[in-house]
């Protein structure tokens, strides 16, 4: 379950698997609209009467990307066929146009022919009823629409155009759709097609012994049929060859504003901290979210999916990408928070990318008892991450322009919703979205997010209320010294929950406690939380031999080991590095960041053979579980590196 290569441009995203197979195509929101659904868009060739598709078992493949860009770099093979495919696929910097690029190279002793097949498998705007599938005469396509959804299809080799194409019914009835009459090397030719539709094209060329010829094909993306026709004819004027040479020019100049000093980090770590930069690009829309992840595979398990803006997962990334040099990419992650603020200063569990409010298992009443069903770490992080972006890059227009919205009510939120007996913010969800309670990573973000909203006020001369926010925060922070720490284990606790009307202490060991550092409750060097930090490491560290840190004991999400002993739960790429996150903040001489350069190391070992991280690690096997990729642990991953960075270099110089 994974994509083992995306691509976009914050407006579109296409997502390939391990076949090199279109498995998903967003627009016009990134992670909103998924016009393939996790259908196979299916890539075969036909070599001298004999014909396989990319899925059969005796292809086998090298998946990359050119380097320090979103153009995909893959080389097929297949033996038996005695054919070799060199495959680039990108999608334009500015425009809705996927491209790819195909180099067929003659393996044989003899001069053959060679049939290109794409096959189109849509499901227009994420349903298969009312798509129509056509050949387009005055430019010699074939085109997907439905309502203001359109999809245009073209290609030449150097015999010319497309040479054979046809449409019909897939999935319905005894209907597997037309990619089986692609098969004997000859397409009937159907010219139009309604309903649940899909529809093959093939290209022709003749590659001598040895030798090797290219193949182009590309998709064009529009409100209506014009609008296709004329990205399609751009990319005919352009060609295609020239277009994906400058989608690799143009990510090269965006990665120039990346740290390039990252002190001792071997190659294969500053490689991977550049695709993650570029990844978390791909899952940002131009208008703000920013999307967990879109690997609809997950679909499988819980008929609902990743594609969405939490603010949580936003807000972290936010500050990742803020650290990394990319502030200019984020800014409008802040602006769709303020949109979507509810009128109270809270945001909601999750949103769709065009902001409106996503799917929730948070109950607004359990057991006769009203809730409000938020994490109140995901408005508080919001308010941190924003504060963290202007000590950084001193842009104050930003937060200038959030002042009255999301700064000011957010904040006030934020110190009202108090527990009065406690001094501690009410119970809301946690961070996992699994239980609800009061929690110390809860707590420590929305001390964060209060100091933040203390500074902000400050900075703009509103003095009454940063100092009401302030007092609140450090209430706060009491109240945590109090009811959270624990004595007798020596630690914090992961939260209060209630018991017969009585607040009893949740003494699970959890990863995510990290935060009380991190949110600046407490300095790194605090004796409560290097106690905390070291039973973390202790007691979720994964002892099999693949490594890795669990999020929490027993942690059930798609776990895979009862051994809890030795396998907590299956080791997570964040939690992992939240550790090294600690021990880099930690260090005191160069010699204390080899612990933290192993887990970056780690990550990259546990990554797929695209390079793309996973949400979680399978204990056993070390392979990856859930979805890929991840946003949150691609970001992570930059946080680390660029944290790395910076005290190496500070270490350096005291060396």
């Amino acid at each position: 379950m994974a994509r083992h290569l995306v691509i976009g441009n914050g407006k579109i995203l296409v997502n390939l698997d391990q076949n090199c197979y279109i498995r998903d195509i967003y627009y016009p929101f990134v992670g909103q609209l998924n016009h393939v659904g996790g259908q196979y868009c299916r890539f075969g060739i036909w070599a001298a009467g004999q014909f396989s598709w990319l899925e059969e078992p005796d292809w086998t493949f090298e998946l990359g990307y050119v380097e320090d860009s979103l153009v995909t770099n893959i080389i097929a093979r297949n033996d038996r066929l005695a054919v070799e495919l060199h495959i680039n696929d990108g999608i334009h910097q500015r425009e809705s146009i996927y491209l790819k690029r195909v180099v067929i190279r003659n393996k044989a002793d003899d001069e053959r022919e060679f049939r290109l097949f794409f096959h189109q498998d849509l499901m227009i705007d994420g349903s298969e009823v009312g798509d129509t599938a056509a050949y387009y005469p005055d430019n010699h396509t074939l085109f997907h629409y439905k309502r203001s959804s359109y999809f245009m299809f073209n290609g030449f080799s150097d015999e010319g155009g497309m040479v054979q194409y046809t449409t019909g019914i897939k999935r319905f009835h005894s209907a597997e759709g037309t990619w089986r009459d692609a098969e004997d090397g000859t397409l009937m030719g159907n010219s139009i097609s309604q309903g649940s539709v899909d529809s093959t094209m093939s290209f022709r060329t003749v590659v001598p012994a040895g030798g090797e010829k290219t193949v182009y094909y590309w998709m064009s993306i529009g409100k209506d049929l014009e609008e296709v026709k004329s990205l399609n004819q751009y990319v005919q004027d352009s060609h295609p060859e020239k277009l994906l040479s400058r989608i690799v020019i143009y990510w090269k100049h965006w990665l120039h504003r990346a740290e390039i000093d990252l002190g001792d980090l071997p190659p294969e770590v500053a490689r991977m901290f550049r695709l993650s930069l570029l990844i978390v690009r791909t899952q940002t829309d131009e208008r703000g979210a920013i999307v967990a992840a879109n690997d609809t595979d997950i679909l499988q398990y819980n008929r609902d999916h990743y594609s969405y803006m939490w603010p949580r997962d936003g807000a972290l990334i936010a500050d990742a990408m803020s650290a990394a040099g990319f502030q200019s990419v984020i800014a409008p992650f802040f602006h769709f928070c303020a949109q979507t603020l509810s009128p109270e200063g809270y945001l909601f569990h999750k949103y769709n990318p065009d902001g409106t409010v996503g799917s929730s298992w948070h109950p607004y009443i359990v057991q006769g008892s009203r809730r409000l069903p938020i994490q109140e770490d995901e408005t508080a992080l919001v308010l941190f991450a924003l504060w963290k972006d202007y000590i950084r890059n001193q842009v104050i227009e930003l937060p200038q322009s959030l002042y009255n919205n999301l700064i000011r009510k957010g904040a006030a939120f934020l110190s009202e919703y108090i527990e009065p007996a406690l001094s501690l913010p009410k119970p809301s969800y946690d961070l996992w979205e699994e239980r609800y309670g009061i929690w110390t990573y809860t707590v420590a973000s929305v001390y964060g997010g209060l100091m933040a909203g203390a500074f902000f006020t400050e900075l703009f001369g509103d003095y009454e209320r940063s100092d009401h926010f302030r007092d609140t925060a450090r209430m706060i922070k009491e109240g945590m010294l109090k009811h959270l720490w624990d004595e007798e284990t020596g630690r914090f606790a992961r939260g209060l929950i209630q018991k017969d009307n009585f607040w009893v202490k949740d003494m699970t060991l959890e990863s995510s406690l990290f935060g009380i550092w991190d949110f600046g409750v407490l300095p790194v060097d605090d004796s409560r939380v290097v106690s905390t930090m070291n039973a973390i490491r202790e007691g979720l560290s994964i002892r099999n031999g693949i490594g890795g840190v669990a999020r929490y004991t027993n942690d059930y999400y798609f776990q895979q080991s009862g051994d809890i002993d030795n396998v907590p739960g299956n080791p997570w790429i964040i939690c992992t590095l939240w550790i090294a996150n600690f021990d880099i903040e930690s260090a005191q001489g160069l010699a204390d960041l080899e612990g933290p350069r192993k887990a970056l190391e780690w990550a990259i070992e546990h990554a797929l053979s695209s390079g793309l991280l996973p949400e979680q690690v399978h204990p056993g096997d070390g392979t990856p579980l859930s979805v890929a990729p991840l946003t949150w642990s691609h970001a992570t991953y930059v946080q680390t590196v660029s944290r790395y960075a910076a005290k190496y270099a500070e270490l350096a110089v005291v060396k």
